[in-house]
């Protein structure tokens, strides 16, 4: 029943992600971000990231979908190896990889098709040799062991129905010393049960 409940979730998450790709995402849903022309940039202004962030990256992969800058805390150097966990459009991705240069290597996994095709198209348009988008879940990443000197996450983690799995995948993948910059929500208090069966609010 647990596993069928889990199921149910990502199917929730995958398929309003899907929409948001795609440019249509359900209205009110979860990741109803907005592609309109300045949306994107004035909500990633707003959770942290600054206008040269913003402007020296493919302006279809800011869609407004985080709630804070994960990079703030991260400390990306030059040849570093990133993971992002739920990459999305990339906007992270393409963030790290001008940090890490030719001598790194950006690494976004993301469990919705059109996340990962929209980043790899934009990643092929626009040059990015240092990126490579995968199609995952974060609670069993496609990643080898002790890779990551940086894992990276922007309002993701509380979407998985698994979250003690995502954190033990993400020690699993990390390098030894390597470090986890997250930013996401968390709760105060409990939700009422009503709102837990609430699909549009699970992850909106």
């Amino acid at each position: 029943m647990e596993r069928k409940k889990d199921k149910d979730l990502r199917d929730i998450v995958r398929k309003s992600y899907g929409q948001t790709a795609n440019g249509k995402p359900e209205q009110g849903g979860c990741c109803s971000g907005n592609e309109s022309e300045g949306f994107g940039k004035e909500v990633s202004r707003s959770i942290g990231y600054s206008d040269e962030d913003t402007t020296g990256i493919p302006q279809e992969a800011d869609m407004g979908l985080g709630c804070g800058n994960p990079q703030l805390i991260a400390g990306i150097e030059e040849g570093e190896v990133v993971v992002d966990l739920g990459s999305g459009g990339g906007i992270d991705c393409f963030l790290a990889a001008k940090k890490v240069g030719d001598l790194g290597k950006v690494i976004g996994v993301d469990m919705t098709p059109e996340m990962v095709s929209k980043a790899r198209k934009l990643a092929d348009r626009n040059g990015y040799q240092n990126v490579d988008f995968r199609l995952g879940e974060i609670e069993n990443l496609p990643v080898a062991d002790g890779t990551a000197d940086v894992i990276i996450s922007n309002c993701v983690i509380n979407l998985s129905p698994k979250k003690q799995r995502v954190y033990d995948e993400a020690y699993r993948v990390l390098k030894k010393g390597g470090r986890l910059a997250l930013s996401d929500v968390v709760l105060f208090q409990e939700l009422t049960e009503e709102m837990k069966q609430d699909e549009r609010l699970y992850c909106g």
